[in-house]
């Protein structure tokens, strides 16, 4: 059953359109199902963003020390990705300045191509420069490679920080349950501000 589907899908140009028009419903479906299904509070990303950076020190050999150089530190706990041919990801987290929670954003990325399933990871990104984060605060939607790059950072040999990219003004810090990611990309991540009061 399986090979007639996929040699009636190659030959008819009808079925091709209704087969290219199902993956972009479903894919549209899945990209919907990435946001959360209720809107996380303020304190609920907080929280999520402390255990995040936990588990950022317990990956990143010296992180402590190379977050408190930074200007601001952009903290996405949980972003979601999912997909079947056309696919997306979403998470929200939290922008924080000294230590403290100054604003908050979601991340959002449309994906194309060969892709199944979900996959889970936590972004940290790291503002080197001042004017750079400036930048970034006061963008009504920021655009990885459209309004500024950003460097994914490497740990290099006993687990320490690559220094090659640390004079990009932007760095990203991707892992997951098993520690850094590699052979990924921000590019189109979108970062836009959430309107979420601390008090909720």
């Amino acid at each position: 059953m399986l090979s007639y589907f996929s040699v009636t899908f190659l030959r008819t140009p009808r079925a091709f359109f209704l087969g290219a028009c199902s993956l972009f419903v479903l894919g549209a479906i899945l990209f919907h199902s990435v946001q959360p299904t209720h809107a996380a509070t303020a304190r609920e990303i907080d929280v999520s963003v402390d255990v995040a950076l936990e588990k950022f020190h317990e990956h990143v050999k010296g992180g402590e020390e190379f977050l408190k150089t930074a200007k601001g530190v952009l903290v996405f706990p949980r972003v979601l990705k999912a997909g079947f041919g056309f696919g997306g990801e979403y998470g929200e987290g939290a922008l924080r300045i000294d230590g403290k929670t100054v604003d908050y954003y979601n991340t959002a990325a449309a994906s194309f191509g060969l892709q199944f399933g979900a996959q889970a990871k936590t972004i940290v990104l790291v503002f080197v420069q001042q004017e750079s984060l400036d930048d970034f605060r006061n963008s009504s939607g920021w655009e990885v490679g459209a309004d500024g790059s950003v460097a994914l950072v490497t740990v290099g040999a006993g687990g320490s920080i690559d220094s090659t990219n640390i004079k990009d003004p932007i760095l990203a810090f991707v892992f997951g349950q098993k520690g850094l990611m590699y052979n990924l990309t921000l590019e189109g991540s979108k970062y836009t501000k959430l309107d979420k009061k601390k008090e909720d």
